[in-house]
């Protein structure tokens, strides 16, 4: 399986992060080149050499209309004197420029901001006008970060308990402990640690987007280490002031989960789907339903889910207020899965992605439904005639997602 792991022992910031992977890449200024390509609105990418402690890595600049801001507190910007601010609307309106599948991570991130900040400040999300996140820059790590994980495809992403630093921050609403509110509320559930080192080591940004695309914290795993890249920040300290990026292999095995699960026999087919549906939200794996006879011969179902540790009581909380049930169960469990990617596969008919699965000697692959519904739309054709269409052209070529996407 192709891992990505994060080293965060000098916390995270967008512009770290985004920096480690352009490292990974084989050709980074290519990277930049197309990165500059898509129009973000007055913003201008540049790849730099930054040595610290001895160590090389890159740092990956951002101007906005040829000025870059000043960062005298943290990683990050974290003032509001230079930009405007920004709500959700100015977000999706600057990033249209994007990949529909990498646009929808951005919007992702900045949701759990938007949720972090609304928590925060007591206000609803619609409310909630980005200060130190908001900023062009910004949008334009964040872009980044999401393009970059695409290109490079992992099919798992891991990451070390995120050093925070301590002291206090000046941000837009004055001086804040370290790590800044929303930074904290990001980073529930998120193994994380203080130490000695003054200053704020870890951004809302950086939080964020750890949050959005990681699925596990912890020590790093057993892999076969294939490429390391070091994305530097701007501040000095006395530790080298950057993100590690480790790219490699592990070995095929099983990963831990927990079944959760519920009787029911008071609720309407409409009330469990909508259940399901927020389960889902929660954090689940997968959900599904099975039927089962109850008490007093009554017909009833099994409602399930399957979540890992870190979502288990987000997915419990969802079972009590979606539900009409007065226990959940859990059974521990061990998860066997398929390695999986996304590719294009050029036809007479359009671009069709392909879901790919492999590993523990099987491969498999798999037409994605959207993309033969909509030629199917296009070309007035039925679905089956579509998928025989297709299946009788297998010498057409298949090439990587041309934003690099994965299937999670």
């Amino acid at each position: 399986m192709r891992l990505l792991y994060l080293d965060c022992g000098m916390g995270a910031a967008g512009d770290m992060l985004s920096a480690a992977l352009l490292e990974l890449l084989p050709d980074p200024e290519d990277f930049v080149a197309r990165l500059n390509g898509l129009s973000l609105p007055g913003v201008r990418f540049a790849r730099e050499k930054s040595v610290k402690c001895g160590v090389t890595g890159t740092h990956l600049s951002v101007t906005v209309d040829g000025a870059e801001e000043d960062e005298p507190h943290g990683h990050e910007h974290d003032h509001e004197h230079h930009h405007h601010h920004h709500g959700l609307e100015d977000v999706e309106a600057r990033t249209r420029c994007l990949p529909e599948t990498v646009r929808a991570d951005v919007l992702a991130v900045y949701r759990l901001i938007a949720e972090a900040e609304s928590r925060v400040h007591g206000v609803p999300v619609s409310e909630i006008h980005f200060h130190e996140v908001g900023s062009l820059d910004a949008v334009a790590d964040i872009s980044a970060f999401c393009l970059l994980l695409r290109e490079l495809a992992p099919d798992s992403v891991l990451a070390s308990p995120v050093h925070v630093g301590c002291g206090q921050v000046r941000c837009a609403h004055g001086l804040l402990p370290v790590p800044a509110p929303a930074t904290a509320e990001l980073l529930k559930g998120v193994p994380v640690y203080g130490g000695s080192v003054q200053g704020e080591l870890c951004t809302p940004t950086g939080a964020a987007l750890l949050k959005r695309f990681c699925t596990g914290f912890g020590p790093l795993p057993a892999m076969r280490v294939e490429k390391i890249g070091y994305g530097m920040g701007k501040k000095d300290f006395e530790a080298a002031n950057c993100v590690r990026a480790l790219l490699g292999q592990t070995q095929e095995s099983a990963d831990g989960a927990l079944e959760l699960r519920c009787n029911l026999d008071d609720m309407t087919p409409e009330a469990v789907g909508f259940a399901m549906e927020r389960l889902f939200d929660a954090g689940a794996l997968d959900v599904w339903t099975e039927a089962a006879g109850m008490k007093k011969s009554r017909p009833g179902l099994l409602l399930c889910a399957l979540c890992r540790e870190p979502e288990k009581d987000a997915v419990v909380s969802a079972f009590f207020r979606h539900t009409t049930t007065l226990g959940v169960r859990e059974t521990p469990c061990r998860r066997y899965t398929l390695a999986r990617r996304e590719l294009v596969r050029q036809t007479p008919l359009g671009p069709v992605r392909v879901k790919c699965a492999e590993g523990f000697g099987a491969a498999r692959e798999k037409y994605e439904y959207e993309d033969l519904a909509r030629l199917a739309r296009e070309q007035g054709l039925s679905l089956e005639a579509v998928r025989q269409r297709l299946a009788s052209r297998q010498e057409l070529q298949i090439e990587p997602a041309a934003d690099g996407s994965c299937c999670k």
